[in-house]
């Protein structure tokens, strides 16, 4: 088992101190990270969590999925590697359209 765990259902007032802290107490956090978004900053929901070996992210995810932070469900589970997005490239060109002079009178 990796060492580097998805958590899920966070409160959206959700710190990364308060995320580091909660998972502490169940080993070394090498990281702790809550993913915000890009444009309004707001905290998405989720983030990512570092512990120091396998057998802590374990513990980890045994003592904190399915408990309740400020009135949410949390999700804990080991973090997968993000999917490639092979998302059919670029627009494809197509033909101009309308403008231009082409005044026929």
């Amino acid at each position: 088992m990796g060492n580097k765990l998805y958590v899920g259902g966070l409160p959206y007032s959700a710190t990364e101190g308060q995320l580091q802290e909660l998972f502490a107490a169940h080993g070394t956090v090498e990281s702790a990270k809550v993913i915000a978004d890009k444009f309004t900053c707001q905290s998405r929901g989720f983030g990512f969590v570092e512990m120091g070996s396998g057998s802590e992210a374990q513990k980890a995810i045994e003592a904190l999925n399915g408990t309740q932070l400020d009135g949410r469900t949390l999700v804990v589970n080991e973090a997968k590697p993000m999917a490639r997005r092979d998302g059919g490239g670029g627009s494809g060109g197509g033909g101009r359209s309308g403008g231009g002079r082409n005044n026929r009178w």
